[in-house]
């Protein structure tokens, strides 16, 4: 086994790819920010809980709306929190891996079997997924709550949806046309 020869980088050099660690605290304010939706979803959770076990279901005249379309919403509500902070994970361990430093997961038995073969466009395409689940919970939730929504609000909510899923679709083509045959087959 042969160790790798550091190659001496010019001062210049060494400042150019030593200004990739700037984005470590971008990465930690990140995982901030997902603390930050674990409190909102316990509270969300709890509030839903104490609602629906100890006030005799929930207050249907409040918003006009039946408990079930009230439960429904929360739990869409809790679903929405989970997606964000799985796009999170997705943009700190990935973003970390691929731009700042390696995190030497190999052989770790909880190392997502995604991050095997992540790069900046695998990356790209993962997230414009993610956000599309993202937009189709927000999508449904507008649908459950249409009559008291206007209509202009509801297009613009589909148009922005379609727009995901147009985007996330281009990526992917353009990410399979920038790939090697080779590369492809050898995936599937």
């Amino acid at each position: 086994m042969t160790t790798p020869v550091k190659s001496r980088l010019s001062p210049l050099s060494y400042l150019i790819f030593s200004s990739r660690w700037l984005q470590l605290p971008l990465y930690l304010g990140l995982i901030v920010a997902q603390g930050i939706y674990v409190v909102q979803f316990v509270r969300e959770l709890w509030h839903l809980l104490i609602t629906t076990l100890f006030h005799n279901g929930i207050d249907a005249t409040a918003g006009g709306e039946s408990a079930e379309t009230t439960i429904m919403l929360t739990v869409l509500g809790l679903i929405d929190v989970v997606m964000i902070s799985n796009l999170l994970v997705m943009v700190i361990v990935g973003g970390y891996e691929t731009f700042v430093s390696r995190l030497k997961l190999d052989g770790h038995p909880d190392q997502p079997e995604w991050l095997s073969h992540v790069n900046a466009t695998v990356l790209k395409v993962k997230l414009a997924m993610a956000i599309i689940g993202i937009s189709s919970i927000h999508l449904l939730a507008t649908f459950i709550k249409a009559d008291g929504m206007g209509n202009q609000t509801i297009m613009w909510q589909i148009l922005l949806h379609l727009t995901f899923v147009v985007s996330a679709v281009a990526l992917a083509y353009i990410d399979r046309l920038t790939q090697p045959l080779s590369k492809h087959a050898a995936a599937h």
